[in-house]
């Protein structure tokens, strides 16, 4: 068995595999803990976008590297943003790493669970982001106002929530949750935008249009959960999302800063040269079907 030897983490003495460790050390080294830049004051978006993605790597690489646990909540109003943010942050990490959850309709056997089962096979292992596109706070939002669960359920999630999130954060579990807010008039210009663009429209779900009639009672019930869920080790964060690119920007600006991460990068290996000449022959390409060419 491989001895272990005492490593630095988070500023704790644990225990490390020194096989793992050697090889963290030799294949990466640490420039210490990255500065996010003030932006200019005029700044491209997709500039501002392309430097925070590089840093969002370097978080990856740290989580991956140190065994972290990383979930993220991303709740809010429809059309509010939220997978606009999830997928710029989603699309530059490694998929190994960085996964999505947006759980559907639960099934007849989900109904008869513990609530929070549904969600837990879904809670981030060590060395794992999980970036939850709505989550068990459903049952405070769509669940409760549209009457599919009893006031008895809802109530007692709002007593139960706070001690489930306070076991995930003892579990060592990053815990993030961010509420996109929009108003009114923001989420009517996107409801229609999504109506005439084919490419948006499968966006809309029935649920979307009848929330519409609901929009006082989901702010109601946005206000009581908010009471009864932002605790100081769990709180809410609120993005102002009525401009979406620099609701993106702000949130993950904001997650970074929320996670202790260094700066990774890895060392300059010496690439092996690819194997010689050993007798192999292709097949023809007359015996292989290719992509026509349209373009």
């Amino acid at each position: 068995m491989a001895k272990k030897k005492p490593v630095k983490r988070n500023g704790d003495e644990v225990l490390a595999d020194a096989r793992e460790t050697s090889a963290i050390e030799q294949h990466w080294k640490s420039a210490g803990r990255p500065k996010l830049r003030k932006p200019p004051r005029k700044y491209k978006y997709v500039d501002e976008l392309a430097h925070l993605q590089v840093e969002l790597i370097k978080l990856q690489e740290w989580v991956r590297m140190r065994g972290l646990k990383v979930a993220v909540v991303f709740e809010g109003r429809d059309a509010a943003g939220k997978g606009g943010v999830i997928k710029r942050i989603a699309e530059s990490l490694n998929p190994r790493i960085c996964r999505i959850v947006a759980l559907g309709t639960p099934t007849e056997r989900e109904r008869g669970q513990w609530y929070f089962q549904r969600y837990v096979p879904h809670l981030p292992a060590a060395g794992e982001i999980v970036l939850f596109d709505r989550s068990w706070y459903n049952r405070a939002g769509v669940e409760h106002v549209m009457g599919f669960c009893s006031d008895e359920e809802y109530r007692e999630f709002l007593r139960s929530c706070p001690l489930f999130e306070e076991m995930l954060i003892r579990s060592g579990i990053y815990l993030l949750k961010y509420w996109f807010s929009v108003n009114d008039e923001e989420q009517e210009k996107r409801f229609q935008e999504r109506i005439h663009n084919p490419t948006k429209r499968w966006k809309l779900s029935p649920m979307d249009m009848e929330s519409r009639k609901h929009w006082m009672e989901y702010s109601k019930a946005k206000d009581v959960m908010f009471a009864a869920t932002d605790k100081a080790k769990s709180p809410w964060c609120v993005v102002e999302a009525d401009n979406k690119k620099k609701a993106r920007l702000n949130c993950i600006a904001h997650m970074l800063k929320q996670i202790p991460y260094e700066n990774l990068t890895p060392v300059e290996i010496e690439v092996p040269p690819r194997q010689g000449d050993i007798g192999y022959k292709r097949p023809k390409m007359s015996s292989q079907r290719f992509v026509p060419r349209v373009y």
